[in-house]
């Protein structure tokens, strides 16, 4: 499996550069989640990869070989794509072993492969039927069937889960979390939903606007984003942003705004007392702020309407005029309508800049 790195590379249409020029280091058996809204460049980037497009500049080289120069066939990568590309008129079987009978792998090969990467994603049983016969998740099992058994160093996968229903997505997600367990290859997984990157990422790499925001862990993106839009897309649910001025009360660091005036940790206030009397934005997540009054900081919230969950709910509540997400107990339900204090936790909060929009 090669070690895959991205140096310098960018990509434009003509005039329009969808691809600033960045580096991107993908080691050995990892798995690499690209994740961000639509048009931010992340299929672009596995298109690329692949070889299905040019580079307008850089270069990318497994192992430290170039492989721009190389045509798709030959860099030993496999892709999944979001619409199966199944072919009607064979059965499973054909359409999973299509590249090997190409290649004219041996037939007795061919069925070993066939047979262990089907048995591996359940669909062993499937092997004689056409994709016409199969569920939507059927197919898709068959789509990653057809990858997998060309046994090819790099597993690539574009949003191969956006056309399932929820219920279905979820349960392939499990599956491709365990299944990534058993495979030692490297894989790149390209998504806009944020809990398919956190369930399955080794690293994950936020995209926006064509510019790499962040890569790191998932756990590092949840807890030390850069940025606000990080900050903002990664967590569910999302981050809350009031924005407030930084200001120093009596030796205390505050953020005030709007209908709140919170007090910040002594680590945070320590970090950020150079920074008194800036404009900013203060980012707090939805289980950040509880039902107890005494967590630390108190906030007055109006609750909006109250999102039924089973053990928990998620409280639509204002502060001013900008909606507050809470996580709370259902057992403790809530009117709508109701004003009530919350406690914030203070060491969980975040402070952006909020004009550059980088957390301070």
């Amino acid at each position: 499996m090669p070690e895959i790195v991205f140096d310098s590379v960018e990509k434009s249409y003509g005039p329009t550069r969808v691809l600033e020029p960045f580096d991107l280091h993908l080691a050995d058996s990892e798995f690499t989640v690209l994740v961000g809204p639509s048009g931010c460049g992340k299929s672009t980037t596995l298109r690329i990869l692949a070889g299905l497009e040019t580079l307008s500049g850089g270069e990318i080289t497994f192992d430290g070989n170039p492989i721009s120069h190389l045509d798709p066939k030959a860099r030993d990568i496999a892709m999944v794509f979001q619409d199966y590309a199944l072919y009607p008129h064979m059965n499973i079987a054909k359409n999973m072993s299509f590249a090997l009978r190409l290649k004219k792998v041996a037939k007795s090969e061919i069925d070993e492969r066939v047979q262990r990467t089907a048995d591996l994603l359940n669909i062993g049983h499937l092997l004689d039927r056409k994709p016409a016969e199969l569920s939507g998740g059927q197919r898709q099992r068959v789509a990653m069937g057809r990858a997998m058994v060309r046994d090819a160093g790099t597993f690539l996968f574009d949003e191969p889960l956006s056309n399932l229903d929820a219920k279905l997505r979820a349960k392939m997600r499990t599956e491709l979390a365990e299944m990534r367990n058993t495979i030692d290859k490297n894989m790149v997984y390209v998504t806009h939903d944020q809990v398919e990157a956190m369930t399955l990422g080794d690293r994950i790499v936020v995209m926006a606007n064509g510019v790499i925001q962040q890569q790191g862990t998932p756990e590092d993106l949840f807890k030390s984003p850069v940025n606000k839009f990080v900050a903002g897309f990664i967590g569910s649910p999302t981050m809350n942003f009031l924005d407030g001025d930084l200001t120093d009360v009596g030796g205390t660091m505050t953020v005030a705004g709007d209908g709140f005036s919170l007090p910040l940790s002594d680590a945070l206030a320590a970090r950020l007392r150079t920074h008194g009397g800036k404009a900013v934005t203060l980012g707090l997540r939805p289980s950040s702020i509880t039902l107890e009054e005494t967590a630390g900081a108190a906030i007055d919230l109006r609750v909006i309407v109250a999102e039924y969950l089973g053990a928990q709910s998620v409280l639509v509540t204002r502060c001013g005029t900008e909606d507050v997400l809470v996580e709370a107990n259902s057992a403790t339900p809530i009117a709508p309508g109701t004003i009530r204090t919350f406690g914030v936790l203070t060491d969980e909060l975040m402070v952006f800049d909020r004009t550059s929009g980088l957390r301070i």
